[in-house]
């Protein structure tokens, strides 16, 4: 679920992403002048909502409904009851401190609740060159400040899902600790986070590394101090709390308590071993302290795990799993306590991927226990909860799988649940993709059912590897790391499914004919099954292509100018071309292995390829490729080019390293020769949009550092000058992988992150422009037949996909189908129109780029809804007047 990540963020770090001054290039252009920040940018997100990893959720034990969420590498959130949204709290991290995105704990303070920290850093080994940090903020994460520690923390590292390893005194709230991996022990802050010394006297820096042969050091790095635990009822207020209670990764030392108030800690007797400390959560009423064990540290391994009782008073540990050891073949983690209720307590099987993940809960200190679901007979299943995802319907990953597996899933990776300590009805938890949360928890114990939905808006958590926005169709398509990528039809909407048939696990490039926009391709990874797929209706479908002998991965793809071949280059394999739709693959010559490739958008025969310095060229349709003459290109692979629609052999290159050629450059003869920008200094993306009013080049868009400044840069003048449309608060880490403007809306650019989704930006001189589309009432003449087709069915809701033909002799330039649910069925969610429901009666229409259908042409939408009793199908189905033939 995470590698892409990983890949990701070293794919970053080998793209240079230390700021610093290239050596001197010859250029040919005089350098560009630079506007900073002098137009206002709106910036939002493309909604996706969720997509990654949320280890933790922390409430507030002082305020009602004050909450944040941390991410491994997409920052932190606060919960805005009012919206029942999350707001990005770390969107200010810069290129040079792209690490510090990766949260590793957070912590809110309960005596102040304005106070709150964060302890960020993305990887403890050469992949995030920098060190970590712990921010702290006296405005709930509006603004932060920031001390640096003398070693590296590791959000996106193993181990990431226990904690918290941050935490404040409850009762002298100027005392904080940190628990530091890599061996560098217990550390301690009495002035509220502004500065921080370590615990000399703690007694056990942890010992348990997840894979010792891993020569990256990734899974090689020992997983150190993993939460904190004070017992308030041991202080008084102002006074530094006397008991805290420490876990260590360490299997047969995990829990150390101080009861000085952290003068000297000793290791807590009686406790059990063979196990690391996941949680350590305090019922300071009962005076019991509740651990979760597992085998492993998680996220994803663990085997075998036990949840623990101990009694404060008597030093009484109890065994009070909910399942037999051997019964178990998972971990145990998300632990939380129902201060409202003491004595209700929860927890997760955190690591249990099939048939899914369970929650136990426990209403008498872990005496007894229920499941969320359990078999009434093998393998049928009877839940407690009923599952709504209607407002992000991709969670179910298309997915219609056997007993007793369901779609979607309770979730994996369940390392964070918490029952807000204000209601005891609702419950937040954490999975590999997504919030999930329930506001009548209690109906559990009453034995009816309740009801999990997302709780996951304002919260985009997704690496994005590729952008497109083509001139016609959906304003954009997405290449994702982890959960595939998207078609927006509406850029302010959730998108119903991800890309599917194949379902790839990462999408590593996609591209579309610049003539033909229904034509899409796309490549990606997959564990079993072919690594690149094509539409012919602009991605809203799809089909597998045929992978050449070799292929390991993605790589990079391009599509000819008029669809007719591509040209792909593979990881595992070389450069291959094809005609058709990659039934078969030819080698390409002249050209090596790994090089990146794209096409020319106006001469449907030309290729482009670059690799290690140099640029490759072919004009019979990727049969054979030849180096360029071109010098002074970077001499790494940290290079991404395009070529300019409306004109063939403008090629725009971007990229390098700070220890080389970096930067900028421009050809105008089909990569025969390159003229770098020298005031460009370092330059990761290049991307076009609709020209501005009175100009005859497009826009120009980079992520890039221009007078000294890092951000995303505008030109509309063919680089001559640069305006950066971010500003310091808008920044997002690394934004090198990809970056389109618009060419229909002009002003818009789309920017990709390593971890905070798709973000696009609005020019203040624009007007902004809508995400959807309009479109006037139509009225269409002439006959007509519909499909309508159940694609997917699970309890309570369906997806189902609309496609209606002109049938006629003349063209339609609108439409309007109408139709009537014979069981009450009712639509929530549909794409690609708009539409309206009445009773049992829809109404969808066109959304302005699907509205014209030639005759003996046809259009499709698709929607998600609800049912109950039946789910039959319409029976008859109107365009505007007419009657539609039904199949």
């Amino acid at each position: 679920m995470r590698r892409t990540r990983i890949l990701t963020a070293a794919l970053a770090l080998a793209a240079g992403l230390l700021a610093g001054t290239p050596p001197a290039l010859a250029a040919d252009s005089a350098p560009p002048a630079t506007t900073l920040a002098a137009e206002s940018y709106t910036w939002k997100n493309a909604r996706i909502d969720g997509g990654g990893f949320v280890p933790g959720i922390v409430f507030n034990r002082k305020e009602k409904n004050l909450a944040y969420a941390r991410t491994d590498i997409g920052g932190a959130y606060r919960w805005q009851q009012t919206s029942r949204t999350w707001t990005p709290l770390l969107d200010s991290v810069g290129w040079a401190n792209w690490g510090h995105t990766g949260v590793v704990s957070l912590a809110s303070d309960s005596v102040d609740p304005d106070r709150v920290y964060a302890a960020v850093g993305t990887y403890t080994n050469s992949w995030d060159p920098g060190n970590g940090a712990v921010m702290r903020s006296a405005d709930r994460g509006a603004s932060w400040q920031k001390t640096d520690l003398p070693f590296k923390l590791g959000g996106n590292m193993p181990g990431r899902g226990m904690g918290e390893r941050l935490a404040v005194d409850p009762n002298r709230n100027s005392v904080l600790y940190l628990g530091a991996p890599s061996g560098k022990g217990l550390w301690r802050s009495t002035d509220s986070g502004v500065t921080w010394s370590q615990v000399a006297n703690f007694p056990n820096v942890g010992n348990y590394v997840q894979d010792p042969s891993d020569t990256s050091g990734y899974s090689s790095d020992n997983q150190g101090i993993v939460w904190v635990t004070f017992d308030e009822s041991t202080g008084t207020s102002g006074n530094a709390t006397k008991t805290i209670y420490v876990g260590v990764a360490d299997t047969g030392n995990a829990v150390y308590r101080s009861t000085d108030a952290g003068a000297t800690w000793s290791r807590v007797a009686g406790q059990p071993t063979g196990y690391l400390a996941h949680k350590g959560v305090l019922d300071t009423v009962n005076g019991q302290l509740y651990i979760a064990y597992s085998d492993k540290g998680g996220p994803y391994d663990g085997g075998k795990g036990r949840l623990y009782r101990y009694t404060t008073a008597t030093g009484t540990w109890t065994d009070i799993s909910p399942v037999a050891e051997a019964d178990t073949y998972y971990g145990f983690s998300g632990l939380t306590l129902d201060r409202q209720r003491p004595g209700t307590v929860m927890a997760t099987a955190y690591s249990s991927w099939w048939p899914d993940t369970q929650i136990f809960r426990s209403t008498d200190s872990g005496g007894t226990w229920t499941k969320a679901w359990d078999y009434s007979s093998y393998p049928t299943r009877q839940n407690r909860y009923a599952m709504d995802v209607s407002s992000s319907p991709w969670l179910t990953w298309g997915a219609n799988p056997s007993p007793p597996e369901q779609a979607p899933k309770l979730g994996w990776m369940t390392e964070s649940l918490e029952i807000d300590p204000f209601d005891s009805n609702r419950m937040m938890y954490g999975t590999g993709a997504t919030v999930y949360g329930t506001e009548n928890l209690t109906n559990w114990d009453s034995g009816t059912q309740f009801t999990i939905k997302p709780m996951v808006q304002g919260l985009e958590e997704t690496a994005v590897n590729d952008l497109a926005a083509p001139p016609a169709g959906a304003p954009l398509l997405s290449a994702l790391g982890d959960i595939g990528g998207f078609r927006h039809t509406d850029l302010t909407k959730v998108p119903s499914m991800m890309f599917g048939s194949p379902n790839f696990t990462s999408t590593t490039s996609l591209d579309f004919a610049e003539s033909n926009p229904n034509t899409v391709v796309r490549t990606g990874n997959l564990d079993s099954g072919p690594h690149v797929a094509f539409s012919t209706d602009n991605g809203a479908n799809w089909f597998a292509g045929t992978d050449p002998s070799g292929v390991s991965g993605g790589g990079t793809v391009a599509a000819a100018a008029d669809g007719s071949r591509f040209v792909w280059s593979p990881a595992g394999a070389g450069v291959h071309h094809t005609t058709g739709f990659g039934t078969s693959w030819s080698a390409s010559s002249g050209i090596p292995a790994g090089a990146i490739v794209e096409s020319d958008r106006v001469d449907a025969r030309t290729f482009y390829g670059f690799k290690s310095g140099r640029f490759y060229v072919s004009s019979d349709g990727g049969a054979t490729f030849t180096a360029s003459s071109a010098t002074g290109l970077p001499s790494g692979d940290s290079v991404r080019f395009q070529a300019l629609p409306g004109t063939k052999g403008d090629i725009w290159l971007a990229g390098g390293a700070s220890d080389g050629a970096y930067g900028l450059w421009h050809s105008t003869d089909g990569g025969a020769s390159f003229t770098k920008l020298s005031g460009v200094q370092q330059a990761d993306t290049i991307g076009f949009g609709k020209a501005a009013p009175g100009a005859s080049y497009q826009t120009l868009y980079t992520s890039a550092q221009i007078a000294g400044v890092r951000g995303i840069f505008r030109s509309t003048d063919k680089g001559a000058t640069w305006t950066r449309i971010n500003d310091d608060a808008h920044q997002w880490g690394w934004t090198g992988a990809a970056i389109t403007g618009d060419p229909r809306v002009y002003g818009r650019v789309y920017v990709s992150t390593n971890g905070r989704g798709v973000i696009y930006g609005d020019s203040s001189d624009t007007g902004g422009g809508g995400g959807g589309g309009g479109g006037t009432d139509p009225t269409p003449t002439g006959a007509c037949a519909v499909t309508y087709t159940i694609t997917n069915q699970w309890s309570g809701g369906f997806q189902a996909d609309v496609r209606v033909a002109n049938t006629g002799t003349s063209a339609w330039s609108g439409w309007s189908l109408s139709w009537a649910f014979p069981g009450g069925q009712t639509v929530s969610q549909l794409w690609n129109a708009e539409h309206t429901q009445s009773g049992a009666t829809v109404t969808a229409k066109n959304i302005g780029w699907n509205g014209n259908v030639a005759a003996g042409s046809s259009v499709s939408f698709g929607f998600t809804g609800t049912w109950s009793g039946t789910n039959a199908k319409p029976a008859a189905f109107k365009l505007g007047d007419q009657n539609c033939a039904v199949s």
